[in-house]
């Protein structure tokens, strides 16, 4: 047995000898009490020992149920959303994406849009200032794409600098006036790591498409345009292509 185990057993063990010999001192004092009748003295008995017992170990049950459920809830939101930005991980996101787009296509064709957002520099901010800077970083990113998206958007943390956003119904319009947001929201702040002035960008890459599309492939177009955007430091966003999408997981496209 662990030491933890042993010391339950202790406690359980000493709780009940302390209960019976409580019990026992009762009744042999109600034992010698003339002005009771036999049942009078089981009555008093039965609800000083329910009290005296009952309630403190409900009450320590109570707090051992919210405990539980209380690490419960902590234990499904680290595995859902990520700890620095209170996004979706990846695994999470894929899944809400995947599913909205199922549930939404009994409806008929939907349109919509998926960006890629990668912070450009944040290995550099982490080499030269720090990981603690680097976590600021993206904090501030997070922060700048909340404030951009709508509430019926999909928000999630595809890598160590990267994010994804899904734009259900978005139009081509819609995706470039959410990137564009995203953009100078992210140049407008003034990130200064460390005391010294420091530079934060980045680069936004998406497709648009009028069919909607599963995780996969809207991700795989998404990052495709991403390594143009960095690549020509401007933003891209194109309409889907036959090339790097097929719909809904097609099987015949692996």
């Amino acid at each position: 047995m662990t030491p933890a185990r042993i010391q339950l057993a202790w406690v359980t063990v000493l709780g009940t000898v302390a209960c019976v010999i409580a019990s026992l001192i009762l009744n042999y004092l109600l034992f010698f009490d003339k002005t009771l009748i036999p049942f009078g003295q089981m009555v008093i008995s039965a609800s000083v020992v329910a009290v005296v017992i009952g309630a403190p170990l409900s009450f320590l049950l109570a707090l051992r149920q919210q405990e539980i459920k209380r690490i419960r809830c902590e234990l499904t939101r680290s595995a859902t959303y990520d700890t620095t930005t209170a996004f979706y991980k990846w695994t999470v996101f894929s899944s809400v994406v995947d599913r909205r787009a199922v549930s939404e296509s009994t409806e008929g064709p939907r349109r919509g849009a998926f960006l890629a957002i990668n912070a450009s520099n944040l290995r550099a901010i982490n080499m030269r200032y720090g990981l603690r800077w680097g976590e600021e970083a993206l904090r501030l990113v997070a922060s700048v794409i909340r404030s951009s998206v709508r509430t019926e958007d999909v928000v999630g943390r595809l890598g160590a600098s990267e994010f994804g956003i899904f734009l259900p119904g978005a139009t081509e319009k819609n995706a470039r006036e959410v990137g564009e947001r995203i953009r100078a929201g992210v140049a407008a702040n003034y990130f200064t790591p460390a005391g010294a002035k420091g530079i934060l960008s980045v680069s936004v890459g998406g497709v648009f498409f009028e069919d909607e599309l599963g995780f996969e492939g809207m991700f795989r177009a998404a990052e495709y345009q991403l390594w143009n955007a960095e690549i020509s430091g401007s933003m891209m966003i194109s309409q889907a292509s036959n090339d790097f999408l097929t719909r809904r997981d097609d099987p015949t496209a692996h």
